[in-house]
């Protein structure tokens, strides 16, 4: 799988429906962190740790799927393009994971900031979740740190 998620990134036709979904989560993640116009190396520590608990990667696969997604994340228009393989992709606990993960990125410098929030507002509507999820996932989020 990493073989072909790391082999033509810039050529989207190559992406399998295998790949699509770690690269969209990455996406996401790096979406939360820079919301906020400071993405700092404490957050791309934590999207590595997701990364590599999530889809069994090793430090050097996670670090690889994380720069690509900074470059995805960057070309992208909106969230939709991620949402919508998410959104297939997870199951309702699989997104759950993700928002709290997102949560838990968001407040890695301990602030909330309206940025931050606002992406994973976004984001929480677009996966058919609710303002209570959204909740409930932050205060998981805030408990583990």
């Amino acid at each position: 799988m990493l073989g072909k998620l790391f082999a033509g990134f810039k050529k989207e036709e190559t992406q399998t429906e295998e790949d699509a979904l770690p690269r969209a989560v990455a996406a996401l993640l790096v979406e939360a962190a820079r919301a906020d116009e400071d993405y700092t190396d404490d957050e791309r520590r934590v999207i590595d740790r997701v990364l590599k608990a999530k889809f069994g990667l090793g430090a050097e696969d996670a670090h690889a799927l994380r720069t690509v997604a900074e470059t995805d994340q960057a070309e992208a228009n909106d969230l939709y393009r991620f949402s919508s393989v998410v959104k297939d992709g997870l199951d309702r606990e699989g997104k759950m994971a993700l928002i709290e993960d997102m949560w838990a990125i968001a407040l890695t410098d301990e602030h909330r900031d309206p940025h931050e929030e606002q992406v994973i507002r976004r984001l929480v509507g677009l996966l058919h979740l609710e303002d209570r999820d959204s909740t409930a996932a932050r205060r998981r989020a805030e408990a583990r740190s």
